[in-house]
């Protein structure tokens, strides 16, 4: 079973995530100058990736937020 991350942990696997499909980005971008289409479009690819779990992570974060510290007497 998955560990259930905590807000803040949310926050930093975001980052981590937005640092890594930078890497694979900038990896794509200097395969496709030298001609590999093929490795650039991979590359490219693992980016998204990341690019995606860094936005599901996001997302998650504030959810944690009003799940565990929002003032559950407000309306």
């Amino acid at each position: 079973m998955a560990k259930m991350l905590t807000g803040q942990e949310h926050h930093l696997a975001a980052a981590d995530h937005h640092e890594s499909a930078a890497l694979h980005h900038r990896n794509a971008s200097k395969y496709y100058q030298e001609g590999d289409h093929a490795h650039a479009a991979h590359q490219a690819l693992i980016a998204h990736g990341h690019a995606q779990l860094a936005s599901r992570h996001a997302n998650d974060a504030p959810k944690y937020h009003v799940e565990h510290h929002s003032d559950s007497g407000v309306s």
